[in-house]
C-alpha cells in the first residue's frame, strides 16, 4: 500500500510482528508522523519529522533523537527530543530521559508492548506495536488532574 509521506494512519490489517532484539530493530533512521489531541479541549496538532537511533558516545547505550516541526494552535515550531536506550541481554531495553532519569521498559519480543510512566499525579500509558520490518506505532494516553491527552505516532524506516 502506498501512503502519503505524512499520513499518520496506522496500518490495522496486520498482526504484531515479533522483534527478538529491540535495539537492533530500531537502529537507523525513521520518519515520524504524530497526531496530538487534547481530549479536554478538543485542540489538536501534529508533529512531522525524523527519528534516528544511533550508538551514543558512551558506547554503552543508543540515542533516540527526534527532530521536526510541531503544529499546534495555528503555530508551527521546531521541536525535538532525545532519549537514551540501554540494551538488556534478553533483547529488551530500558528507556531513559536524556538526563538519565528512568522513563519506561521496552519489550518488542511479541511485537506488542504496553507500559506506564508515572509523572507526579499524571500517568502516561503507552502501547507499542511493530507492524512490519519497516514500520512501528506507539500510542500514548496521558491522564491526570491536569491532562487528558492522546498521541499517536507512526514510525517508518527511511
Amino acid at each position: 500500500m502506498n501512503r502519503a509521506a505524512h499520513d499518520p494512519t496506522p496500518v490495522r490489517d496486520s498482526a504484531p510482528r515479533p522483534v527478538p532484539d529491540a535495539l537492533a530493530y530500531l537502529s537507523g533512521q525513521w520518519t515520524v508522523d504524530r497526531t496530538l489531541l487534547d481530549l479536554d479541549t478538543g485542540a489538536g496538532g501534529s508533529f512531522h519529522g525524523t527519528a534516528v537511533f544511533r550508538p551514543a558516545d558512551d558506547g554503552a547505550s543508543v540515542l533516540h533523537v527526534e527532530d521536526g516541526e510541531l503544529s499546534w494552535g495555528g503555530a508551527v515550531n521546531r521541536a525535538g527530543r532525545t532519549l537514551r536506550l540501554l540494551a538488556r541481554p534478553d533483547g529488551t531495553a530500558e528507556v531513559l530521559f536524556a538526563d538519565g532519569r528512568p522513563f519506561h521498559d521496552l519489550d518488542l519480543r511479541t511485537g506488542h508492548w504496553t507500559t506506564r510512566h508515572p509523572c507526579g499525579r499524571d500517568g502516561y500509558d503507552a502501547t507499542f506495536t511493530v507492524v512490519s520490518p519497516d514500520e512501528w506505532h506507539v500510542q500514548w494516553r496521558t491522564t491526570g488532574p491536569a491532562k487528558d491527552h492522546l498521541q499517536r505516532s507512526v514510525y517508518r524506516r527511511r
